[in-house]
């Protein structure tokens, strides 16, 4: 780092703070959802909700905050969206029940779509072609190193009780990166830039969002309900609307000439599966060693570390080898490894806790650290290098915008299929119970807080035990499927790299 600029340090430090913004706010959130779930009185799809209403708002607009950025300075658009971020952060922590929490996730996301792509334009717009790959793995890096405390943290402060000084956590990160910028690094922006595309904006933000809840939703009213299959039905053709529109508008938020590039088109397609699986998997796993485990939330948080470590350790050695040797490789055979990581998910069961841990979790951890850590420098630098230095911006946008919209579905789809297996298995076994119809009515409805789930005192002792247990087969039933879901994912997502993407 010695060789970089004053201005290139600063770039660095700023970028990495902010990412380390999302990443620490994410990664302590998964880890504390239990208590969270526990001291709001959150169904099981008011659960979906929480990570859900932040990764709609953000999945929908950061297209429009890579294209603002571009259009009227990417660090007046990030600092924008910081404060915001910030503010939103502040709400969240003070929420007193789940509307409050859900609205204020809501704004979070907006901030976020102001401030992501801003984050990795930014640094581009900094570093030449021969530098910018050793960037991103340094922003890579360090960004993982400070999101290994965000498990930890979110572990700890949830087992006293602090779930929400998680969000009070991003103040002083804002306050700092926002000076930082402000002070230390140059504006930059796309001088070929046009007007904004609203049109875009709005249609990309609807469609994604009937998806988005008419999935989450369909849990609690089933695909047969009008509702669902009215929001759903919009969502699609309102999608479909948003591509026609990108043809035929003159200044487009996704400029489809971008996609003639394959490279571009496949790292993208690519990042849609990987990043499904990424995101639908790692949602239920806190869950998993919490509620059916017996895991408390430090352990759960120290357990998730070797994904972190090896995202970390491999990224900056990947970055240089992308510099030299090229990506297509990294991107092949990351996503294989991960894809067993997945699999092995598969082969644990109810474990014996804690003391099981080696033999258990912390060997899907280690292939799924792995495999991101070989894949992330290079899909990055491979996204970034597809298209020329003016429409770096739009690109970061295109690319964070299908990894979070991957993130939003994969908790709408995967979601609704754990919680659809979960309540289907609980009302199969619940019926087979020699016990009054109205019991089992209670055994069931209670099924609605998925890993909450907890049978009334009032029953029979003998009854409660089978209960619980049911209770956590049902659960790591639904979970298996959704890691082998995921497997299938990462596999397609190696097998993109292989036919479309190109050095």
């Amino acid at each position: 780092m010695s060789t970089y600029s004053t201005t290139q340090k600063w770039t660095l430090l700023t970028t990495i703070m902010a990412s380390s913004l999302v990443f620490i706010d994410g990664s302590a959130l998964n880890v504390a959802l239990p208590a969270l779930q526990k001291d709001m009185d959150l169904t099981g799809t008011q659960l979906l909700w929480v990570i859900n209403g932040y990764a709609l708002f953000l999945s929908a607009l950061l297209m429009v905050g890579g294209a603002l950025g571009d259009l009227y300075g990417r660090n007046r658009i990030f600092l924008m969206g910081l404060v915001l971020f910030s503010i939103s952060s502040l709400v969240c922590g003070m929420a007193q029940n789940a509307h409050q929490l859900l609205v204020a996730r809501a704004f979070q996301g907006v901030g976020g779509a102001l401030l992501t792509p801003g984050s990795l334009s930014i640094l581009s717009a900094h570093f030449d072609n021969e530098n910018r790959g050793k960037a991103i793995g340094l922003w890579s890096t360090f960004s993982a190193l400070m999101g290994i405390i965000g498990p930890i943290l979110g572990g700890w402060l949830a087992g006293m009780g602090y779930w929400r000084v998680i969000f009070f956590l991003n103040i002083p990160l804002s306050i700092f990166v926002f000076f930082g910028i402000w002070a230390k690094v140059p504006e930059s922006r796309n001088e070929e830039a046009k007007k904004l595309d609203w049109v875009g904006a709005l249609l990309v933000t609807f469609g994604l969002a009937g998806i988005t809840f008419g999935f989450t939703e369909s849990s609690d009213l089933g695909f047969q309900h009008s509702l669902i299959f009215g929001s759903t039905g919009i969502g699609f053709i309102t999608l479909i609307a948003f591509s026609w529109s990108q043809k035929k508008i003159k200044y487009p938020m996704m400029p489809l000439s971008l996609f003639q590039s394959q490279t571009f088109a496949g790292t993208n397609l690519m990042t849609l599966f990987l990043y499904t699986a990424m995101s639908g998997a790692l949602f239920f796993v806190p869950l998993n060693l919490i509620q059916i485990q017996g895991y408390s939330e430090i352990n759960t948080g120290l357990s998730m570390l070797p994904i972190i470590i090896c995202i970390a350790s491999i990224s900056p050695l990947m970055g240089k080898y992308v510099d030299k040797k090229g990506y297509r490789l990294p991107l092949i055979v990351g996503p294989l490894i991960v894809s067993m990581g997945y699999f092995m998910f598969t082969l644990i069961g109810i474990s014996a806790g804690p003391s099981s841990y080696w033999s258990t979790f912390f060997i899907p951890f280690i292939f799924i650290g792995i495999g991101m850590g070989i894949t992330v420098a290079p899909l990055t630098t491979a996204v970034m290098g597809s298209v020329n230095t003016l429409n770096i911006g739009i690109a970061s946008g295109i690319n964070n915008t299908v990894a979070r919209a991957a993130s939003v579905l994969a908790i709408a789809l995967l979601g609704a299929f754990a919680l659809f297996s979960f309540k289907n298995h609980v009302t199969e076994k619940v019926t087979a119970l020699q016990i009054e119809q109205s019991s089992q009515y209670l055994l069931i409805e209670e099924a609605e807080n998925f890993t909450a789930a907890t049978p009334p005192d009032s029953l029979d002792q003998t009854i409660i035990i089978q209960t619980n247990l049911i209770y956590k087969e049902a659960f790591i039933t639904a979970f298996n499927g959704v890691v082998l879901i995921a497997m299938s994912l990462a596999l397609l997502s190696g097998l993109i790299s292989f036919f479309m993407i190109r050095d």
